[in-house]
């Protein structure tokens, strides 16, 4: 085996040791592990994902100490894994740099290693995720990225955090319970863990038409419980509140990787245990199409309403990933490449609203009111345009990632010959005027002067280039991901179509 393959184990491995070490680290200290760790877990996925674009199988599987399953894991790596690790990677990397000045005033000093040690282990699980071809270890990493995530969103130790970390565990526990029990059903009925030698199980099951009846229900049950996890309409309420009153950085984090890890695991399990052809059969998808189109629907609606910035933001994801899950609903590759697109969007753009949505209130009196932001993209250049560019993406504006992303939702939804069509092209529609409404309103406010004598009194302050150096490439940074993604589309989505053919 050449030493490039390895990397996903190195990967996980490096990440996990990181968070071991900052443990015994002083903050500052861990801080500098973190950023080191996660700059060289990005520097090996772009080297992995160069290796696999260029690899003659296409895709590679070892398993762990060579002992098969139940007692080894299986790690199997293809060009749409090494692309999502490396987009992973970079998104955390970005996310915890824009807010790495706030994080002071967020959390206790004294407790800053311990938000790195949960930020390396939410990443370490999140590449387990991606790189895992045995379900029980998936379940496992499933449990740390829960974990990972409670702690970021409630160490800040105030009452709502609290609160929304004990919402957020509720509905987590009950998703990581159902797909443990689909786990448990699904060994009973194959006799194995290995994600391979399980598709062939269910094959032969459903070809023989033995116990059909039970592997339908088990499939739904792993579905249920992913689309709890990754927050699908109606199982969004902890979302507005984890996102809206956790650190900077754990809101994006939270709302950019996360739930895409959930959903990407939905993924692999769909076309790598029950087969793309025989899930579509169960008329799951329907339903995740139906629910997905509510999500867009509601989520929109609700930040229209919204007048607190982080929670108007938080609703969006919502809205969002019912554009996810719309797009794997329509039973298509072509649907699928469109969802698989929107993650990395949503991944990119969500992240730089929140990032940029901090800086705005930092120059409006630290208000995150809707109100108290007017004229914040003058006090805070910056942030205003990053604020805007993100606005525009989400809108589906021309050159933007948010654009690619809705032309392949449309592209996907006509080439669809059935009742789907209809549905999707005017939710599509309605979801991006509404969409429209509450991101721009907002960009209006931010650009909307107020005049000197009212910024004296109320003791706003404007914020330079030097006072934020840190802050300002990172919004660069974030900027450039999306035009990437808009401008550049045409070889991702290749890879993406290729990262499909391979799972299959």
């Amino acid at each position: 085996m050449e030493l490039v393959q390895n990397i996903p184990f190195f990967s996980i491995m490096l990440s996990m040791f990181s968070g071991t070490i900052s443990s015994v680290l002083p903050g500052r200290t861990a801080r500098w592990v973190n950023t080191l760790m996660l700059s060289v877990v990005s520097a090996m996925s772009a080297c992995l994902l160069l290796y696999m674009v260029s690899y003659e199988g296409g895709s590679y599987s070892y398993r762990m100490g060579h002992f098969p399953a139940p007692w080894g894991n299986e790690l199997r790596v293809g060009v749409l894994e090494a692309g999502m690790a490396l987009f992973f990677s970079i998104i955390m990397l970005l996310s915890l740099l824009g807010g790495r000045k706030k994080l002071d005033g967020e959390v206790e000093h004294s407790k800053h290693n311990i938000y790195y040690i949960l930020c390396n282990l939410l990443l370490s699980s999140l590449l387990a995720l991606v790189y895992t071809n045995d379900l029980f270890t998936a379940y496992v990493f499933v449990e740390i990225n829960t974990i990972a995530a409670c702690g970021l969103i409630m160490i800040r130790q105030n009452g709502r955090c609290i609160e929304a970390a004990v919402r957020y565990m509720i509905m987590s526990l009950l998703g990581s319970g159902l797909l443990l029990m689909g786990i448990c059903m699904l060994y009973d009925l194959t006799g194995h863990l290995l994600m391979e030698n399980i598709q062939q199980q269910v094959s032969s099951i459903m070809a023989a038409g033995t116990y059909r009846i039970p592997m339908l229900i088990t499939i739904g049950i792993m579905t249920v419980g992913l689309a709890i996890k990754s927050a699908l309409f109606p199982f969004h309420s902890w979302v507005p509140d984890a996102y809206g009153y956790s650190t900077v950085s754990s809101g994006a984090i939270l709302s950019s990787l996360v739930s895409k890890g959930y959903i990407f695991l939905l993924f692999k399990i769909i076309y790598r245990v029950f087969g793309f052809r025989a899930f579509a059969l169960t008329h799951i998808l329907g339903l995740l199409f139906v629910f997905g189109l509510c999500g867009m629907i509601f989520g929109s609606v609700s930040a229209i309403w919204e007048k607190d910035i982080r929670r108007m933001i938080a609703f969006s994801s919502v809205a969002q990933i019912g554009y996810i899950y719309m797009g794997l609903g329509l039973g298509t590759e072509a649907g699928v490449v469109a969802a698989i697109f929107h993650v990395l969007t949503h991944g990119a753009t969500k992240s730089l609203l929140f990032v940029s949505a901090i800086g705005l209130t930092d120059v409006s009196g630290g208000s995150r009111s809707f109100f108290e932001l007017t004229g914040s993209g003058y006090r805070n250049k910056v942030a205003g345009v990053g604020f805007l560019v993100a606005s525009l993406s989400m809108v589906g504006i021309p050159m933007f990632s948010g654009f690619v992303s809705k032309l392949l939702f449309a592209e996907a939804a006509v080439l669809v010959p059935n009742w789907k069509l209809l549905p999707t092209l005017i939710v599509l529609a309605i979801s991006t005027i509404l969409n429209a409404i509450y991101f721009l309103k907002t960009v209006i406010r931010i650009y909307t002067h107020m005049d000197a004598e009212t910024v004296r009194e109320k003791g706003y302050f404007c914020l330079k280039f030097p006072e934020q150096k840190l802050y300002c490439v990172t919004i660069v940074l974030f900027i450039l991901v999306n035009l990437i993604l808009g401008m550049a589309s045409q070889p991702i989505i290749a890879l993406i179509e290729q990262g499909l053919r391979n799972f299959a």
